[in-house]
């Protein structure tokens, strides 16, 4: 037999393909283009001359060549990773701590599946949110009463390093009846008189002020909460308007609970990055924690993006 092309990265490709169910989202996850993508599984097709997946079906069913594929890559895969992890151990170290502040109250959906991941891979790394709500979680890093902090913007200023994690899409929350339901999306004038309910933040720390309603010169009346059912129990008895990002919500729009519009004819898209300093970024595990935190939150939140 010829000699293989397969490697690794195509192994990865096939069970993103898997994972995620179409060619689009695969290559977004694996930091690829589509075209380079298909390339990857062409390359395959044509070594072994058999199809690997049928085009038409989504998510992808596989052949029989494709499953095999599947179950070397389920094989391999894992204990390359771990081997990757012991040498990095072995190389500089495995003890450490990760204390992690977030700015976001909607941050626990994604962040606790990744931890959960991302102890399961370094069990010898002691996890640990900082309580309570921090206005400046950064500040808590470069004191070093964190590790890392979860946040909404990158501020050139800060001397951090920024690791992108994801966009998302923030929507509008109605109460069903709402008069402003029968619009396509809404725009900052739509603000104007009604109350906004918000959890108790900084106005720069809530992506609606800083992107839309302060560019507008728009100060609608406020209501805060720190519980997002709470916020959506307002909103349903038509108490006022709140945002939120759609997978904290998705449930809640799915039974109907309340409606959600777009922000702007584009929608209003949110940012998360994980800020750390220097020295923690060389920590061998800080990497394998953003690699996990965007693989999880990808694979189970609705309509985010990778950065």
């Amino acid at each position: 037999m010829a000699q293989s092309v397969l490697e690794l990265r195509h192994l990865r490709t096939l069970v993103a393909l898997r994972d995620t169910g179409s060619l689009v989202r695969a290559a977004q996850l694996l930091n690829l283009t589509q075209s380079a993508l298909s390339h990857q599984v062409k390359l395959m097709e044509d070594f072994y001359g058999a199809a690997l997946f049928e085009r038409k079906s989504v998510p992808p069913q596989f052949s029989t060549a494709g499953l095999r594929l599947l179950a070397l890559a389920d094989g391999v895969l894992p204990q390359v990773d771990e081997a990757e992890r012991d040498v990095a151990r072995l190389a500089r170290g495995r003890a450490g701590q990760l204390r992690i502040v977030v700015e976001c109250h909607t941050c626990f959906d994604w962040l606790m599946p990744a931890m959960d991941a991302f102890r399961a891979r370094w069990p010898e790394v002691e996890l640990d949110i900082v309580s309570g709500f921090h206005p400046d979680p950064i500040a808590l890093v470069l004191q070093d009463r964190a590790d890392v902090a979860i946040v909404s913007d990158q501020d050139a200023g800060e001397s951090v390093d920024f690791h992108p994690l994801f966009s998302f899409e923030i929507v509008a929350l109605l109460a069903n009846d709402h008069a402003l339901v029968r619009k396509p999306h809404l725009t900052a004038k739509d603000f104007a008189k009604e109350t906004l309910i918000t959890y108790p933040v900084p106005d720069e720390m809530l992506d609606l002020v800083r992107q839309v309603l302060e560019p507008a010169g728009i100060k609608p009346a406020r209501r805060t909460t720190e519980l997002t059912v709470a916020m959506l129990q307002l909103v349903a008895s038509g108490r006022g308007i709140a945002t939120l990002p759609v997978w904290a919500v998705q449930s809640y729009l799915d039974r109907g609970y309340v409606t959600a519009r777009p922000v702007g004819r584009k929608g209003l898209t949110g940012h998360l990055y994980l800020a750390c300093t220097a020295a923690t970024s060389s920590r061998p595990w800080l990497a394998d924690f953003v690699a996990v935190t965007r693989e999880t939150s990808f694979l189970t939140l609705s309509e985010i993006e990778l950065l």
